[in-house]
């Protein structure tokens, strides 16, 4: 039997403990940086399949290791992600979320079980291979800061010889059993927008007492509509949007003194980012000086565009479809979403796919990060096999 074919036998004779897994995991969400019964129930786990581990990264994060028995000092690394989001769950499920207004809405439950296997598949055949593979469980993705970068401060990449990271995340758009690959810049940046505009408040028959902030920040979110336009390139975009705008009071004829506006700014292109950091600051400077008001800027850097190597993703697309055929393998396009894998690129290369997750017959369609988000489970199959392989 050959490698590819014994992988995928591994694979499918664990799956019904990686549904055991999965389901387990997504009945007990938990949020960002507070992961510590899943850390717990991983690290169970990883001791009873006798794998070796360092835990306490970032509290609640593990590095898992296995090393094949050939001669090899070439190191890699998987990761996946273990936080869920703050989403109430559809009710029915068997397998539901038990923990109130919390869900597994975005898969890291399945990451992580696809690691888990991968892992299992790795110490199965570890005859067959050499060099070594370290297995990240990441906290805390969906929020800022973000483990990756936390755990990178801590020193997971410390005096390491690794030359790739690797990541997949499930795909509602595609079909179950394919997988799909973006060389280069793959993924936005995602920086916060926190804009205070200060005005005069009053009462709104006497405007001679009065400097509407709403006005200031009507202003401003037109300007920074036109300057998103103006520094929009269909190969190199970005995307600028207020999400929220509130104020510290007002009513029909009450004119608040402060407006409040939170959004977000996502771009492509690193240089391109700080380039347009600095020309909301002028901009807001400008509108501060036209309307009489006070507007403190505040943008919160947050995660960084993510790279996808071209040499690793080719190697890693090449994998794929020698594993599950070529005709199960597609290009993606580019995505102004964001993802915290993205720091991991920043310091060595990295190559971050997706995991096909739909059945339109079992009307398993819906996106993540809604209430009705779920997964057809044989996707598991798939995204073990393929990060072990």
């Amino acid at each position: 039997m050959n490698l590819e074919d014994k992988i995928l036998e591994i694979s499918e004779s664990f799956y019904e403990e990686m549904i055991a897994i999965r389901r387990h995991l997504h009945m007990h969400p938990e949020l960002s940086f507070k992961e510590y019964n899943t850390s717990a129930y991983i690290k169970s786990l990883l001791d009873q399949w006798s794998i070796d581990y360092t835990d306490n990264w970032v509290e609640t994060g593990i590095i898992a290791e296995v090393s094949g028995e050939k001669q090899s000092d070439k190191v890699t690394y998987l990761r996946a992600d273990i936080d869920a989001l703050p989403i109430l769950e559809v009710e029915g499920r068997s397998y539901g979320s038990t923990t109130a207004n919390v869900m597994h809405a975005c898969g890291h439950d399945v990451h992580s079980t696809s690691l888990l296997g991968a892992i299992k598949i790795l110490h199965d055949t570890k005859t067959e291979w050499g060099g070594t593979v370290k297995c990240i469980f990441q906290p805390g993705e969906e929020k800022l800061p973000g483990g990756a970068s936390l755990m990178i401060k801590e020193g997971i990449f410390k005096n390491t010889k690794a030359k790739s990271i690797v990541g997949q995340h499930v795909h509602p758009p595609l079909e179950v059993g394919k997988v799909g690959f973006c060389e280069g810049p793959y993924m936005a940046s995602a920086d916060e927008l926190h804009i205070t505009i200060k005005g005069q408040g009053g009462h709104a028959a006497l405007p001679e007492d009065y400097n509407n902030p709403i006005v200031a920040s009507s202003k401003f979110i037109v300007e920074l509509e036109k300057l998103a336009k103006e520094n929009h390139e269909e190969n190199n975009p970005i995307v600028l949007c207020i999400g929220k705008i509130n104020s510290d009071g007002g009513a029909t004829n009450v004119v608040p003194g402060q407006v409040f506006l939170k959004g977000t700014f996502r771009a492509m292109n690193e240089e391109k980012r700080f380039k347009v950091h600095d020309l909301i600051k002028e901009m807001a400077m400008k509108i501060s000086r036209e309307t009489n008001t006070e507007i403190d800027c505040q943008i919160l850097v947050g995660y960084p565009v993510l790279n996808n190597d071209p040499i690793i993703t080719s190697k890693v697309r090449a994998f794929a479809e020698e594993l599950i055929g070529d005709e199960n393998v597609v290009t993606l396009e580019r995505r102004m979403t964001s993802e915290d894998f993205a720091f991991y690129t920043h310091h060595i290369p990295g190559c971050f796919y997706r995991l096909g997750t739909r059945n339109e017959a079992r009307n398993i369609v819906a996106p993540v990060h809604t209430p009705e988000f779920d997964v057809d489970e044989h996707c598991m199959k798939i995204g073990a096999a393929l990060m072990a392989y």
